[in-house]
């Protein structure tokens, strides 16, 4: 496998006085700790993905942060088929073209969520179809559950990644994923639906490459026409791959709540609700759902939580 030599990532002039967190901003690309495909600390990011060339690995490290982009020291090196086509894009990666918002009228709560995280920005992976994998698998459980499924998932079908970084793994390419019948899944606690929904994902990989190039809407409506993927898994899969502030996960358990009852003082939302509060900050709705979140916004929480039922055996 052929290594890209390190080199210095440039910054985007017009960026050049934006703090940016890489910590912070990296940290959306990975499905928790333990996520087999990515790592992220206080001074690197590394992430093996599949790209239009082939499987590739990206590392990127810096020596401050939060800081401007010509102050953080960042520098990238690849590995793999497709390593050159990460390296191309490690500024959209790490949000070097994300504009933070300004909204003069906006209410006390959302101006003082926004300043609080005023230095994560929205990066664009590109990478669709490694992003949408671990939404499909975190569908209707909880999201310690879905991080165990992406786990096994990708210890079963991932093929370690180039590079030196010993325990990396690939996604499940998709000519793994694409055929492979609903029961095999059960085993790692994935039913039938979101098997079928991972296989139709897989077997329009190719395509995707091509739709990452348009518009969120326009992508958003082609991907509400396949099977098993919803509102929620576009949203959520839109925010990172293309790196979209406006992306909303309609259908989400706690966003709605979260959002009427810091714009509101209601404990319960509605997706409906939700929306209506948000459209003043059309064009940033994502981003201000994600900053009212982190800053401890949740609305109340009343009786017991439904405990996991797993399909598979311990």
């Amino acid at each position: 496998m052929k290594q890209t030599p390190a080199s210095t990532v440039p910054g985007t002039p017009s960026c050049e006085a934006v703090i940016t967190s890489l910590r912070h901003t990296l940290a959306a690309f990975q499905t928790g700790r333990f996520d087999l495909t990515t790592r992220v600390n206080d001074r690197e990011f590394i992430r093996a993905s599949y790209t239009p060339d082939g499987p590739g690995t990206i590392h990127i490290t810096w020596s401050a942060d939060p800081a401007t982009t010509a102050r953080a020291g960042r520098s990238a090196m690849a590995w793999g088929p497709g390593g050159d086509w990460l390296l191309d894009r490690v500024g959209s990666l790490c949000g070097d073209h994300d504009t933070p918002p300004v909204f003069p009228d906006a209410q006390p709560v959302v101006a003082a969520a926004l300043q609080a995280y005023r230095t994560t920005r929205f990066g664009a992976s590109g990478t669709i179809y490694h992003d949408m994998l671990p939404v499909i698998i975190a569908q209707r459980i909880t999201a310690g559950e879905a991080m165990r499924q992406w786990s096994r998932l990708c210890t079963e079908l991932g093929e370690s990644a180039p590079g030196p970084f010993e325990g990396l793994r690939l996604p499940p390419s998709p000519e793994t994923l694409a055929n492979r019948p609903a029961w095999w899944f059960h085993p790692l606690g994935i039913e039938t639906k979101r098997a079928r929904a991972l296989n139709q994902i897989a077997r329009i990989a190719d395509r995707l490459w091509q739709w990452s190039e348009l518009p969120s809407e326009q992508i958003a409506q082609r991907l509400a026409h396949l099977p098993g993927i919803g509102a929620w898994t576009i949203g959520s899969t839109l925010a990172t791959a293309l790196g979209d502030p406006d992306s909303v996960p309609v259908g989400d358990f706690h966003f709605p709540n979260t959002v009427a009852w810091a714009l509101a003082k209601e404990p319960r939302g509605t997706d409906d609700r939700m929306l209506e509060l948000l459209e003043p900050y059309r064009g940033q709705r994502g981003r201000v759902i994600n900053a009212l979140g982190r800053s401890g916004h949740g609305a109340p929480r009343f009786g017991p939580r439904k405990p996991v039922l797993p399909m598979h055996r311990w």
